[in-house]
């Protein structure tokens, strides 16, 4: 049965809404070749690591799917769909131009380096393509976080096998001057949400699990004190503080 309830029973609810503009885009784990390709252009570490990403007008935070089966025979008559793998969007990102056009070489020469392997001047008559592996390319450290205004809140997405797909076509004009912009799109092979480091793992609180620094430490010392009153290992000890019961032989 519904139940009438107040306006002010919902006002925690929506004035507690995450807004779109707080975000921050970092390219990370850029491979060596491609950092040296990208350098001698005049794009340095602090650019492409971090200039790079403040330029990110616009952002969409990505975004996966199951691939469904159908399944029959199981049930006579009946047809089931199950999941047989998760697909990936590809995500894309629009950039602000700076007036050095850094925004603009740092896309093209990446594809560029993509399709460069062969390291030919492209103005040759004679010019042909061979592409650069996959790990030449690829980065596995960018980072989109999406955080709230008062940095209390945050999602992480890590992106795994990133590399730009599509340079879009950048539209130039006389009339009415604004930023140029330039959107890119961008292919994956995964991503992950939450935090992952070394780190976060000892507080427990990677992958978006709650923190829980302080039970460890807590059972830490639990374990601790039954291993002195005892004399039982630190094993043995933990065994019991966790519930269990361990076996002695009295001689």
């Amino acid at each position: 049965m519904v139940k009438p309830r107040r306006i002010s029973d919902f006002k925690p609810t929506f004035t507690n809404l995450a807004q779109t503009s707080h975000y921050q885009l970092t390219f990370g784990g850029l491979p060596l070749g491609l950092r040296q390709h990208l350098n001698v252009r005049g794009l340095d570490y602090r650019f492409l690591t971090e200039t790079s990403g403040l330029l990110c007008n616009r952002a969409v935070l990505p975004g996966s799917s199951n691939a469904i089966a159908n399944i029959r025979g199981n049930y006579t008559g009946v047809v089931e769909n199950m999941s047989h793998a998760r697909i990936f969007t590809e995500a894309s990102l629009e950039f602000y131009v700076d007036k050095e056009y850094k925004t603009l070489k740092f896309f093209e020469h990446w594809i560029e380096f993509i399709a460069n392997g062969s390291g030919q001047d492209q103005s040759r008559k004679d010019y042909f393509v061979r592409m650069e592996y996959p790990d030449d390319y690829k980065t596995y450290q960018t980072k989109l976080v999406k955080f709230d205004r008062d940095y209390n809140e945050e999602m992480i997405y890590n992106f795994y096998g990133l590399f730009p797909r599509a340079l879009n076509n950048t539209p130039v004009k006389y009339e009415g001057s604004e930023v140029l912009k330039a959107t890119v799109l961008f292919t994956f092979d995964r991503y992950s949400v939450g935090k992952y480091s070394s780190y976060d793992r000892y507080r427990g609180r990677y992958n978006n699990l709650k923190e829980n620094f302080k039970q460890k430490r807590r059972t830490a010392a639990e374990v601790e004190a039954i291993a002195d009153d005892s004399g039982l290992s630190r094993k043995e000890a933990a065994i019991i503080q966790s519930g269990g019961f361990v076996e002695t032989v009295i001689e």
